[in-house]
């Protein structure tokens, strides 16, 4: 779980974790100016990370993968604090992975009508809806949606994108897609419901529109590199993974 100042919400989203199926639970606190990193010592989960500097939403995920890769971690699922997506699901997105089927499940809030019967504000889910079909466009691929942050991964997968050339910031969520589909593999989706609400975590427009150059950019870099016309470091393959 990448956490920000999520003291409101992280106990709600850490009671709805399957522990039947879920063998360790990983917080990383981006130096939040809030209690979140004292609220996540008395859930009793037993691995939590401070960063002293705030390293932005992608470099909290580096630290959150890594720290799951050197667990030993088989499947790992991120899933934010803030309970905007529910941990119920995570038990469907363990069994596509699980049985070979799928090496990146996602929980899409598009398929179905969750997004607006969730309280998703109607200009993010226009701004969604062109960024996504734009994308889909330029890099040949169909996803309903690239945006959500309910996303689970095989250790395969982790070990042999280079997600540490990645922006450390919200863009990255968008960029280790992309790496996935160059590296050959197929991501499934699953209905998710979201909830929309003020202690849900948001992005400005500034920096909604910053983070909408970044994933029309990041297309066009795999389709520059598809053609042989480029080389960027962020498609690099581990190919000792």
């Amino acid at each position: 779980m990448p956490a920000y100042n999520a003291e409101k919400t992280l106990v709600s989203t850490f009671r709805e974790i399957p522990f039947d199926i879920v063998d360790d639970v990983i917080i990383v606190d981006d130096a939040s100016k809030d209690n979140t990193f004292e609220i996540a010592k008395k859930t009793g989960i037993k691995h939590i990370i401070q960063h002293k500097k705030n390293k932005g939403y992608g470099g909290n995920q580096k630290t959150c993968y890594d720290t799951a890769l050197n667990l030993g971690a088989d499947i790992v699922i991120m899933v934010h604090p803030d309970y905007q997506y529910t941990p119920k699901l995570i038990p469907s997105m363990v069994y596509l992975l699980s049985s070979g089927l799928f090496h990146v499940v996602m929980g899409s809030r598009i398929l179905g009508k969750g997004a607006l019967k969730g309280g998703m504000p109607l200009y993010k889910f226009i701004f969604n809806r062109i960024l996504t079909f734009l994308q889909n466009f330029i890099i040949g691929q169909k996803l309903s949606e690239y945006h959500t942050g309910y996303r689970a991964f095989t250790k395969e997968v982790l070990q042999k994108i280079n997600y540490h050339a990645n922006s450390d910031d919200f863009v990255f969520d968008n960029q280790i897609l992309v790496q996935i589909f160059y590296a050959g593999y197929e991501i499934a989706e699953i209905t998710c419901p979201t909830k929309y609400f003020s202690d849900a975590s948001s992005i400005n427009l500034k920096r909604s529109v910053k983070y909408g150059l970044g994933v029309l950019g990041t297309s066009f870099k795999y389709r520059l590199q598809k053609m042989g016309l480029a080389n960027y470091s962020i498609f690099n393959i581990k190919t000792n993974a």
